[in-house]
């Protein structure tokens, strides 16, 4: 096939006008002359994005020659990158769009901003935290500030950090309604239960995106929130009327459209109201096609969620899930396990007749758009050495730092603990419930609450059931979601627990567990209502810290306090551990209901 004229920065490229400046006709230009380059399989597989980890790798490591050579050969338009540092997502990057015939649309999960997939890790055995982008709390708890203005930092800050590290899309905000407490997967993901909040939150991170470089996803359209189903396992199902989807469901993802938003993102769910088929949202025509494009007024770029999940797969073979994507009006395909099979699917329904090739233009004309949008028929690359100068600075951090402390909620303080009054010889009890691979799990929370404590006495309980993580089943490393059985601490765990707890002035029991990918359930780490029935036994006051799963409360014994962290991150942990301390004011507002204990809107002022 003939080639496009080529650039320095290694992709076809378009000459500027005459003003010297890139205009809307030669954007289109460009786009329309690639295209005419491209046969039906190529423009196929510009639809076509795969995962990715963020690591380190070797230029021969096998992970990175798969990845290496499935963009060359396929000639992928995108990735989705996963978790890694920053310095090295931005390295593989670099390395896999110099690898790339045109260049790569690079997405990532940033729902907690840049950090949510940068974190950096930890070195074992010492337990040393790496460093890496910037972590604010989940939007629940962005939504508990009641700050749009926050909302619009984390945008910004996601955006700036995002682009030094080559990413284009941030695959946020979360535009969930999350009405339902026993929701396995979004939970604090959301900005809340109240329509008008997420609408609110939502298109004023959108706005610090979109505004500062960055392409925002809307998901996980129409609405993945009022479900007790994860859509990672199983097809989730929205069964509630038209009118109610109109009046809570699809508002946010309106109000986002109004905004500017330029991606969303599907939901794998069956929503009989806007379909009858018992077909995933993802694979509907009806909903993707006619209500969302159609009614709704939406022309971005329309992005699967992950194709692997099976909530869109069923039973269905991974090549009729990927053509009925492009029926129902898809652009980016997105993580099919088997992208050379997820191609041949559609180009063979070209073939036939079923697909037509205008449908796939449309899709692929959108994405180069995009990629001249960017700039990236000139560059392609970003300079490494920009990374420590635009991620992770302490100009980022400020913000999240505000955003962490204003999200700290009081739910219940019954004895009026809090602010701690005890002298520093208090016996003061910490015990730590988290996962065995929660590294992070309690470091910061005890290192601030030990400079007031110097005798604090840490503990941690680790469920005998470890999630682990299979995000990536696409890029082989796992084989699929698999349902993770409820986590239980052990009770011989629990009675060397209450045995070290016996006469404590004070016992913080503080939670990391909560939603995650192959959460079946959100009942509470069994054991710990025993902990804390043990603990009212003996007359211990105790506090009750949640970092991940808001409505933790809801499955145990009531407790005299009752505090939301909203994130697991180490900024969150020190917030909360302020708070306690009386080092910050409480200020958080419930973004949801607590049945039987708190209201929407309800939150005690310290």
């Amino acid at each position: 096939m003939p080639s496009a004229p080529v650039s320095a920065g290694g992709a076809a490229t378009a000459a500027p006008s005459a003003a010297g400046t890139v205009s809307t006709l030669s954007r289109t230009q460009w786009a329309d002359s690639v295209l005419g380059t491209l046969s039906v399989r190529q423009k196929v597989a510009q639809m076509v994005w795969v995962w990715t980890l963020g690591d380190y790798t070797a230029t021969d490591a096998p992970a990175y020659e798969a990845i290496d050579r499935q963009i060359r050969d396929l000639e992928l338009g995108g990735v989705i990158v996963s978790v890694g540092g920053p310095m090295d997502i931005a390295t593989k990057l670099n390395a896999l769009q110099r690898t790339a015939r045109l260049p790569l649309l690079v997405g990532a999960d940033l729902e907690t901003g840049a950090a949510f997939r940068a974190r950096g890790g930890w070195f074992l055995p010492n337990a040393i935290e790496l460093g890496g982008a910037t972590s604010f709390p989940y939007q629940m708890g962005i939504g508990a500030t009641r700050d749009p203005k926050l909302a619009y930092e984390m945008g910004r800050v996601t955006a700036v950090e995002g682009r030094a590290m080559g990413i284009h899309m941030a695959f946020a905000p979360v535009l969930d309604v999350n009405n339902n407490p026993k929701n396995p997967v979004i939970s604090a993901r959301s900005f809340g239960e109240d329509a008008a909040l997420v609408s609110q939150m939502g298109a004023a991170l959108v706005k610090g995106i979109q505004e500062n470089g960055m392409l925002a996803t809307g998901k996980h359209f129409p609405g993945h929130g009022d479900t007790e189903q994860n859509s990672h396992l199983e097809l989730s199902r929205v069964n509630v009327s038209r009118a109610r989807l109109d009046s809570v469901e699809l508002r946010p993802f309106q109000a986002a459209i109004d905004a500017g938003v330029r991606g969303m993102m599907t939901f794998h769910g069956d929503l009989p109201a806007l379909d009858t088929t018992h077909t995933a949202a993802t694979l509907s025509k009806l909903v993707m096609t006619d209500l969302l494009k159609r009614q709704m007024k939406f022309d971005g770029l329309l992005v699967t969620d992950a194709l692997d999940m099976n909530g869109v797969l069923g039973g269905l073979s991974m090549g009729e899930a990927t053509v009925r994507a492009v029926e129902a009006g898809n652009d980016v395909l997105l993580m099919p396990s088997d992208a050379k099979v997820a191609i041949q699917a559609v180009v063979d329904a070209v073939a036939s007749g079923r697909v037509t090739e205008a449908r796939i233009d449309e899709s692929a004309r959108k994405l180069l758009l995009a990629k001249h949008e960017f700039g990236l028929h000139r560059t392609r690359y970003v300079n490494v050495e920009d990374v420590r100068a635009k991620v992770g600075t302490m100009a980022n951090q400020t913000p999240a730092r505000e955003a962490a402390t204003k999200a700290i909620t009081l739910v219940r303080d019954s004895l009026s603990l809090v602010p701690f009054k005890m002298p520093r010889t208090a016996r003061v009890v910490s015990i730590t419930v988290s996962s065995r691979v929660d590294l992070s799990a309690g470091r910061g929370f005890d290192a601030e609450l030990r400079s007031a404590y110097p005798q604090l006495l840490s503990l941690t309980l680790t469920p005998e059931i470890v999630a682990e993580a299979t995000a990536g089943a696409a890029a082989g490393n796992a084989g699929g979601y698999r349902i993770t059985p409820d986590p239980a601490i052990l009770p011989a765990s629990v009675e060397n627990a209450l045995a070290i707890a016996k006469g404590a002035d004070m016992v913080i029991v503080s939670s990391y567990i909560g939603a995650a990918t192959n959460t079946a359930s959100m009942v509470p780490t069994k054991g710990l209502s025993e902990l804390l029935n043990g603990l009212r036994a003996a007359n211990t006051k105790v506090v009750l810290v949640s970092f991940n799963n808001p409505y933790l409360q809801l499955g145990l014994p009531l407790t005299e306090t009752h505090l939301l962290g909203w994130a697991p991150w180490t900024q969150s942990q020190r917030a909360a551990a302020r708070a306690l301390l009386g080092r910050a004011p409480i200020t958080g507002k419930l973004p949801i209901t607590l049945p039987g204990i708190a209201s929407f809107g309800d939150g005690l002022t310290r």
